[in-house]
C-alpha cells in the first residue's frame, strides 16, 4: 500500500458503531457521496471505501446498532485502525445505554488504544446536547488512558462537522502509529 499525504497507508480500516437510529448510515453516505441519502435501519452492515482530501482512503464498516446486532461489534472492530461512535445528540434518554455499549467495545483487548471519534450527530435539532454533556454522559474521561478521543459536533444530513472529525481521527491514527513504531524500535534497540 502506498502512503497518503499524511504519511499513513492509503487505506485505513474504520468501524462505525452506535445505537440504532443514531445516524451511522447517513454519516457513511454523506462522507462517501457528499449528499444526503435516505436510509433504512441497517440489518447487518454497510461497507464502503471513502476517499477524503489528502489521499487518505477509509474502508468504513457501518455496523447495525440494534441490540441483537451489538454482539457482532467485536468481530467487526477487531484490528480496526480507528473507531467512529455516532451518538444521537437529541436522545438524552439513551445516553446511558450508548455509554455502556461504547465502554464494552473500547475495553476489548483488541481495541485498547484504538483512536476514537465520537460524532455528536443531529446538532441542528432543538434540545440537542452540547459536546460537553455528551462527553460527560458517555464517560469518555473514564476510558483507558491509551484511548485518545475527539468529540465532533455534526449534522450528517448536511455534512457539517464530518470531514473535520475524520481529519482529527486521521491525525490520532497517525500519532498512534508513530508512537507504536517508536516503542517497537526502542524494544529492539535497548540502550
Amino acid at each position: 500500500m502506498g502512503l497518503g499525504a499524511s504519511g499513513l497507508t492509503s487505506s485505513l480500516h474504520i468501524v462505525m458503531l452506535g445505537l440504532d437510529s443514531a445516524g451511522k448510515t447517513t454519516v457513511l453516505y454523506r462522507l462517501k457521496l457528499n449528499e444526503f441519502v435516505n436510509t433504512v435501519p441497517t440489518i447487518g452492515f454497510n461497507a464502503e471505501k471513502v476517499r477524503l482530501h489528502g489521499g487518505v482512503a477509509f474502508h468504513v464498516w457501518d455496523v447495525g446498532g440494534q441490540e441483537k446486532l451489538r454482539p457482532l461489534w467485536r468481530s467487526y472492530s477487531r484490528a480496526a485502525d480507528g473507531l467512529v461512535y455516532v451518538v444521537d445528540s437529541v436522545d438524552a434518554e439513551r445516553l446511558e445505554e450508548a455509554r455502556t455499549e461504547l465502554h464494552k467495545v473500547t475495553r476489548l483487548p483488541e481495541n485498547r488504544g484504538a483512536p476514537l471519534l465520537v460524532i455528536a450527530n443531529k446538532q441542528d435539532l432543538p434540545r440537542s446536547l452540547q459536546v460537553e454533556a455528551i462527553e460527560r454522559g458517555l464517560g469518555l474521561g473514564e476510558l483507558a488512558p491509551a484511548t485518545r478521543y475527539h468529540v465532533q459536533p455534526a449534522c450528517a444530513i448536511i455534512g457539517e462537522g464530518l470531514r473535520e472529525g475524520m481529519d482529527k481521527l486521521t491525525h490520532m491514527i497517525h500519532d498512534r502509529r508513530k508512537s507504536l513504531a517508536g516503542s517497537k524500535r526502542q524494544r529492539h534497540n535497548p540502550k
